[in-house]
Parts: structure tokens; C-alpha cells; sequence
């Protein structure tokens, strides 16, 4: 890191001097009349966590980090300063991959270069009309979005398509009480050294796991969610954990209809609970009770029991949905039985049914030009039952390695053009990849069916992977147990319209088998339309830092390089290059998207107001 900070003045000098004679009306420098909308600050300091003093990477100093609200069809420009002396740091926008300009990703050595200490980067990000939904944005460096993520709300400019009131929006965390340099140390180390379970379960940053009235610190007390009667509210589940895939449900409420999976309406569904993994979201929106219906039960709150799921360990707690009503009461102790029944099997759940509320926004593909077959699975020594060296997750026998491309890949394209670009026909004939890049290549136009399999690997242990995809959402034709089957796939789907989502479960069908057997899979459609260089990968975090990532090149060099002219880029192609601020410097940066059109807000009327309902009913720690 010393030595790119010792290049970082003379690099930036001469990038600018370089820009400003040859692209002066193409980019701009924003100094002090520049205002962003949102500003993001990085540090790595002790906070509270489940009533525990606990060091940890977060944003604006809490964790979650604070709630962001963006507007379909309008550009906003969030800063973000990494002030971690000793770490790097980037922000990625869940779910709006490509809404944000080229180099703002947020996935390190592969859309850019990370921000460097003492250095700041302006992000910038366009979400469409359609796009107004549930997302989140965390850091992509290592085990950083265990504390640094926060939730995002895209709003929609017209009326929603489901009535409701206000929001409420949950997001779902893991706590590990150990840094996460120790962690991460013990995940690459060689014998491997596993995390260890999560130690609770958070919601808003309150694990729940002691009373109102015996908890030393609201962190371990109930998350209190305040609600009037006779009132529909829109419950906003982020799945923010490493690891855990959770399941929650309220006492006494369990009209609780599904609208929204990963930023995208659905038909209504009915359930009792909802299910979420690392990196989903859901939207269900559901109608308190009567004043009358209180006086009968004689109770003012009601319960929200959260759980773990297919973990060796249990992780639980509880929030308190409180009426706001003259003489409410909220409980002094936690229910020594649970008053919610929650289902123990997950791979049954809604999501696999779930339709989109109008598939003529975007139509399904009834046919696939080819298959990708990626195989999930462990590789490492395995001796005696024990891994005796370093572990790491493999896509067909690739495992990812944060550290190994010296170049972000899109940088790369820039500066060496199609010699960059895996190579296409090597990667058919073989395992979907090119090895000499280590990059999965698509042709624009391509229509691919991407089957991901469950693998056992040496132990003979399954695991579930919740699979998130960068880029354009893909839709999801769904999973099974045993071996992926095309034709009775496309049976499955006839009359059928799969969502489009950007992450889903791969499920495991049993805990343990005979070694290197693939038991279950999970199926996408994706088409190729959008040119760039994109991730899919497991959203577990353990898993991301083991290597069970993948990296996707759309299109040829000349698809991806006219996204954004070569000459207009040069502050984005080195590290701490002038497109990245600091104390003595004000980045000069390409704008990407059009400037908002004037007038605009006073045509969405869903922007007046909407934001701050939603930020009173986040009960922000």
C-alpha cells in the first residue's frame, strides 16, 4: 500500500493534465460547489453489538449503516470516504448493478479500483422507472458488509401498484464477536480455520435476546416497532446477514401477502412468514388490527420471533410490534416458549411461485441459445475427516481469489482492448471459463440458461449458497432436488412467468452423502444484453472470501468500451487516480447519466414525503 501512496500526487497530476488538454468538455472536477446527495464516511472503531463492545468497519459511524433513499429515473451521487488508515473499501449497490455508471460497482478488481485510505470516491447511480423497490448497499472487500451495509429504498415517481400506509423496513444482520481480520485470517489460512457460528441475530442492530427491562444496552434488547391500528404497512425485509438464511413471523399476524421479491413487484401471495437469505429482499404488506380487536384480546403487543436455519447452531430473537394507542403496555420479559410456530423446512418456501405483477415489462424468454453447468463444491486436502490445508469453494474447479488479478478487470479491457476479453471458444469447449483469464464469456444477444449444482465435494457435506448476480436480474426458472433435467424444466414452466431477481437460493436436500455427489440445483435464464464485466457469486461472506465467486464478461472489447469513451477514463484506470479525491485534491470524474431534468420532482408525487415516513419507521438505533 506505501507504494501506491508514494504515486498517488505524481500520478494524479499528470492524469489530470493529460485530461484536462485532451477532454475538458467531457468531464469535470468537483470541487466545492459540488454537492452530493448522500455522504458516506468509512471508519473501523468500536461499537455495540448485542450489548458487547465489538470492533468493526462501519459507515457513518453505526451499523446498520444509515438508511438511503434513491428515485427511479432520477441520478443520485452518493461520496464515500474510506477514512480506515489501513484498509481498503468499496460500497456496491445490491441489486442496481447496472444502474450505476461503469466504474461504480463497488466490486473491487473487477469494475475498479477500491478507495484507499484517506481517499474518497463519488458513486454515482441512475436507477429506471421500474426499478423503485427494496435494495441494500454494503461494502464488497472482504467481511466488511458484516457491519458496513445499509438498507436502500428506491421511490417510485407514480402510485405503487399495492395500497399501503407507511413502511417499515427490517434489515437482518449476523453479530460474530471476533474482528473480522481474525476471521478472515482463519478462512485463508492453511489448515483452514472455519468463522464459527454466528453468535445472534440482529434486526435494525437489535439482537433481542434480553428483556426491555433486563438489558443492559438496547442492542440486546427487542427491536420496538410502533404501529397504529386499523393501518396496512409495507414490511420491508433486507437480508443483511453473512451467513444466516432467517426466518421471521408476528404473533397474531399472519396476513402477511408477498408483493415484491429483490426490487421487483409480484403477484400477491399469501403466507405467515417470510424467508430470507443473505442478499434477498422482500416486500409484504399487511393491515394491524382495530382498536375493538385489541380491547377483545385484551394486548397491546405482539411478539416477532426470528430464527436461523440450517445451521449447526441456533440463532433467535425477538422485535415488538406495539400498538401506539392511550394505555399500551409493552412487555417487561420474553416469552419463555415461543408465541410464533416457524416452519422448519426451507426449500419449500414462496419464492419458487412467485410471479411478476406485469411480465410484459420485460418478457420471458421461452428459449435458450446455450447452458453454463457450474458446479459448486470444496477443494482442499482432506484427510481423516479434517481439512489439512488451505479450503477454498470452486466454480468447476476455479475458485475466486480477491487478490489475484493485479488490474481490476475492466481497467484491463481499457488499457489493452480485445487482448483483455477471455477467450469465448476455449471457455465453450471447456468449463464455461477461459483459464488463461479466469473470466466466463457471453456474446451479446445470447440467451443463457446458467444451472448451478450443488457438489458435496471430499467431506460429503452439502451447504446452501443464496446466488447473487450482478448485472441485468435474471430470471429464476427454479430449483429441485437431484440433477437439472432441460425438458422437464421446460415443462415446469409452461403457463408459468418466473420472476426476475438477483438473488436465489441453492438449497441442499440432505446434510451428508457419499463424497463428490451433486444433490440439487438452481437454475437462472439470463440475457445478454448489458456490456460489461459482471460478478455471480454465493452471497454467504465466508464463502465469498473462500473463493465461490465467478466473474462474467459481456460482450467484446468494443461493446464494453463504448459504454464510455477511452479518453474520458484515464482518472478511473489507476489506482488513487484522479477520478478518487482526497484532503488536497477534488476528483475529476465523467458524468454518465443525463442531468436530472428540471421539474421533475413536481411530477412524482411519491417523492414528497414518502422518505421521511419510511426513515420515522426504520427506528433507527
Amino acid at each position: 500500500m506505501s507504494f501506491f501512496h508514494s504515486l498517488l500526487g505524481p500520478l494524479r497530476a499528470l492524469s489530470f493534465l493529460l485530461l484536462v488538454a485532451g477532454t475538458s468538455a467531457e468531464s469535470t472536477q468537483h470541487g466545492a460547489t459540488f454537492q452530493p446527495d448522500y455522504i458516506l464516511r468509512a471508519t473501523a472503531q468500536n461499537i455495540t453489538i448485542d450489548c458487547e463492545s465489538h470492533y468493526a468497519v462501519v459507515l457513518n459511524g453505526t451499523s446498520p449503516a444509515p438508511p438511503l433513499y434513491f428515485r427511479e429515473g432520477w441520478t443520485t451521487w452518493v461520496r464515500v470516504y474510506n477514512d480506515i488508515p489501513d484498509q481498503n473499501l468499496t460500497v456496491h449497490w445490491h441489486g442496481l448493478a447496472m444502474r450505476s455508471a461503469p466504474f461504480s460497482d463497488g466490486t473491487p478488481l473487477v469494475s475498479q479500483w477500491p478507495i484507499g485510505p484517506d481517499n474518497f470516491f463519488d458513486y454515482e447511480i441512475h436507477p429506471e422507472s421500474g426499478d423503485a423497490g427494496t435494495y441494500f448497499y454494503h461494502s464488497h472487500i472482504g467481511l466488511q458488509a458484516i457491519s458496513a451495509a445499509g438498507p436502500l429504498i428506491i421511490e417510485e415517481c407514480g402510485p405503487p401498484p399495492y395500497e399501503y400506509d407507511e413502511n417499515i423496513v427490517l434489515q437482518i444482520g449476523d453479530y460474530y464477536n471476533k474482528s473480522n481480520h481474525e476471521i478472515e485470517e482463519g478462512l485463508l489460512a492453511s489448515p483452514f480455520k472455519w468463522s464459527g457460528e454466528t453468535k445472534a441475530l440482529t434486526v435494525n442492530g437489535h439482537s433481542g435476546r434480553e428483556s426491555l427491562t433486563t438489558a443492559p444496552d438496547p442492542s440486546c434488547a427487542p427491536l420496538v416497532i410502533k404501529v397504529e391500528p386499523c393501518t396496512t404497512y409495507r414490511l420491508r425485509v433486507i437480508g443483511g446477514t453473512a451467513i444466516s438464511l432467517v426466518t421471521l413471523g408476528i404473533e397474531g399476524h399472519s396476513n402477511l401477502t408477498l408483493i415484491e421479491a429483490d426490487g421487483f413487484y409480484s403477484k400477491p401471495f399469501e403466507t405467515d412468514h417470510i424467508q430470507v437469505a443473505s442478499g434477498q429482499r422482500f416486500s409484504a404488506i399487511f393491515t394491524t388490527k382495530s382498536a375493538d380487536e385489541l380491547k377483545e384480546l385484551n394486548q397491546t403487543s405482539f411478539f416477532i420471533r426470528y430464527e436461523n436455519r440450517e445451521r449447526p447452531g441456533s440463532a433467535s430473537g425477538y422485535a415488538i410490534l406495539a400498538y401506539d394507542i392511550k394505555n399500551a403496555k409493552l412487555p417487561k420479559s420474553l416469552p419463555a416458549t415461543s408465541p410464533v410456530t416457524l416452519p422448519k423446512e426451507v426449500s419449500n418456501w414462496a419464492e419458487s411461485v412467485l410471479q411478476p405483477y406485469d411480465a410484459s415489462l420485460k418478457p420471458f424468454p421461452r428459449k435458450s441459445t446455450r447452458t453454463v453447468i457450474i458446479k459448486l463444491n470444496q477443494v482442499g486436502e482432506f484427510v481423516n475427516s479434517t481439512w489439512k490445508s488451505h479450503l477454498q469453494w470452486a466454480q468447476n474447479g476455479l475458485p475466486w481469489e480477491e487478490r489475484v488479478p493485479k488490474t481490476p478487470y475492466l481497467v484491463d479491457i481499457y488499457k489493452r482492448g480485445q487482448e483483455a476479453i477471455p477467450d469465448y471458444n476455449v471457455a465453450v469447449a471447456g468449463q464455461g471459463y477461459d483459464p488463461k483469464t479466469a473470466v466466463f464469456p457471453a456474446k451479446l444477444g445470447e440467451i443463457i440458461d446458467i444451472v448451478w449444482e450443488n457438489n458435496n465435494g471430499a467431506s460429503g457435506g452439502w451447504d446452501i449458497h443464496p446466488l447473487h448476480g450482478h448485472g441485468p436480474h435474471y430470471w429464476d426458472l427454479g430449483s429441485g432436488n437431484g440433477t437439472y433435467n432441460a425438458t422437464e424444466m421446460e415443462q415446469r414452466l409452461e403457463g408459468f412467468e418466473p420472476m426476475r431477481r438477483d438473488t436465489t437460493m441453492l438449497y441442499r436436500y440432505r446434510d451428508k452423502g457419499p463424497p463428490n455427489t451433486s444433490l440439487g440445483y438452481r437454475a437462472w435464464r439470463v440475457r445478454v444484453d448489458d456490456p460489461g464485466l459482471w460478478m455471480m457469486h454465493c452471497h454467504i461472506l465466508q464463502h465469498m472470501v473462500m473463493g465461490m465467486q465467478s466473474v462474467w464478461s459481456f460482450g467484446d472489447a468494443d461493446d464494453i468500451l463504448g459504454r464510455f469513451p477511452t479518453p474520458y477514463v484515464s482518472g478511473y484506470l489507476e489506482f488513487g487516480g484522479d477520478a478518487y479525491g482526497n484532503a488536497t485534491f477534488d476528483p475529476v470524474v465523467n458524468p454518465y447519466f443525463p442531468e436530472n431534468a428540471k421539474g421533475k420532482e413536481d411530477k412524482c408525487e411519491n417523492w414528497d414525503g414518502g422518505s421521511e415516513r419510511a426513515k420515522k419507521l426504520y427506528h433507527y438505533k
